[in-house]
């Protein structure tokens, strides 16, 4: 069935072609000529809030929101102060409540140089306990100054008093050693009061005291001596039998004929002296030889702190000759055969850190020079003739004949060869006791301490 059309569209309200009200009252539409462009809009005297700002306020008008910090006004006053002038950690989130990243930039140099220290660490092992001792609880921090200690003029009764136990290094050499209290050098050579004695004047008898203290200033503590140079000054002073036997000696080196039973020398590729201070302590007496002339008696302990040489490392790994320790019989001993190193040897070496390791080696000589008549005995005045010597070295190797003392290093004792003489066999001696005399033992012995 066909559906009717309607011949006239019917008007809606507001539709009216003029404006006017369609529901016939007559009435204009105030918004008719309305135009809502941007003009309108800037000038509007009410602004509608956007939908997130009415959806805050609804929110914060029953729970206000909290501060994450971070931020501040100008409406806040002055911030408030810091104490110790710490800055305040930086805020855990953002304005939004969202987390902030941190930052771990810093963290990759720290890490870097940590590694590197430990690493410096482990390769100056020595080094790092040496400081712990100086700063933290050792040798500087613990240390007790040793009681200073005249010449001897008689024997000693009892053994020098022990002191701190501690590690000597390049910076404190003397470290827990009785010797720090002892006189330096030629200190310790007091003189006896000179007597006429047999067929010698007191001025006489006054120069020859004066010839032996010569004579042991030079062939134990001239700095060039101690450090493996020639003793020139010392064979001088000697008269020639015994002159001819030193040089022997020095020249051809053996376990019968060793230049240490004359004088103190090191070899610098082994052992290097700390300075020229060596710390000494002893007395000289002097009496008639029943045969008009003078003997001089001589008993002296002298200290050496040495430092590792280049080669000292290499001298504690290599194994030693088994061979027993030498029984000294006094520098004029028969001579003997043996390769001598050069006696003028000196090798140039870098210093080291102070807080390096040291050592001490002691030798005792206990000697005896004679003074013969001279008109009865063909003889050089002023010179000295040995009646008899005893030398006793501690902390040096006792089965090496090379003409050199060596003493042996704490940071090299794992280096050692567990070979046969290597290991000490007699007794343990205080090297610092001078009330007991020289013994003579078999084997070779230890040092009850250094």
């Amino acid at each position: 069935m066909p559906i009717a059309e309607d011949p006239e569209p019917r008007p809606t309200r507001g539709d009216a072609p003029d404006g006017s009200d369609p529901s016939g009252t007559g009435a204009k539409d105030p918004f008719a000529d309305l135009v809502l462009d941007d003009d309108f809009v800037r000038g509007a005297t009410a602004q509608e809030q956007s939908g997130r700002t009415r959806m805050l306020a609804a929110r914060w008008k029953h729970t206000p929101p909290v501060d994450p910090g971070g931020r501040r006004s100008v409406n806040d006053g002055p911030a408030p102060a810091r104490r110790f002038g710490r800055k305040p950690k930086p805020p855990a989130v953002d304005a939004w409540g969202n987390p902030r990243p941190r930052s771990s930039a810093w963290r990759t140099p720290l890490y870097v140089a940590l590694t590197v220290a430990v690493l410096l660490a482990a390769l100056n092992i020595d080094g790092l306990r040496s400081w712990y001792r100086d700063h933290v609880g050792g040798t500087a921090a613990a240390h007790t100054p040793v009681p200073t200690v005249a010449p001897e003029t008689a024997r000693p009764t009892t053994a020098a008093p022990k002191v701190d136990d501690q590690q000597p290094t390049v910076a404190h050499p003397w470290a827990g050693s009785p010797a720090e209290g002892w006189p330096t050098g030629a200190e310790a050579f007091v003189l006896p009061e000179a007597q006429a004695t047999g067929v010698f004047s007191t001025a006489q008898v006054a120069s020859q005291l004066q010839s032996v203290r010569d004579y042991l200033i030079a062939a134990n503590l001239d700095p060039k001596v101690i450090a493996g140079g020639r003793p020139d000054a010392a064979l001088a002073l000697l008269e020639r039998q015994d002159q001819d036997g030193a040089k022997s000696a020095l020249e051809h080196p053996s376990k019968e004929n060793d230049p240490t039973n004359w004088f103190s020398r090191f070899d610098p590729r082994d052992a290097i002296p700390v300075g020229d201070t060596v710390k000494v302590q002893g007395r000289m007496t002097f009496e008639g030889d029943g045969d008009k002339g003078v003997l001089i008696h001589t008993d002296f302990s002298f200290v050496y702190a040495l430092r590792p040489g280049p080669e000292a490392a290499k001298q504690a790994a290599s194994p030693r000759p088994s061979a027993p320790a030498p029984q000294p019989t006094g520098p004029a001993a028969p001579k003997g055969g043996g390769t001598a190193k050069p006696v003028g040897l000196v090798v140039r070496t870098d210093d080291v850190a102070g807080d390096t390791w040291t050592t001490r080696t002691i030798v005792r000589r206990v000697d005896t020079f004679r003074f013969y008549d001279p008109g009865r005995y063909q003889v050089q005045p002023k010179k000295v003739v040995y009646a008899k010597s005893q030398t006793d070295p501690a902390n040096s190797a006792c089965d090496v004949y090379d003409g050199f003392f060596h003493p042996q290093f704490d940071q090299f004792a794992a280096l050692q060869q567990d070979t046969p003489g290597s290991r000490p066999t007699g007794p343990a001696i205080d090297p610092y006791d001078r009330s007991k005399d020289v013994e003579q033992t078999e084997g070779c012995g230890t040092i009850s301490r250094n």
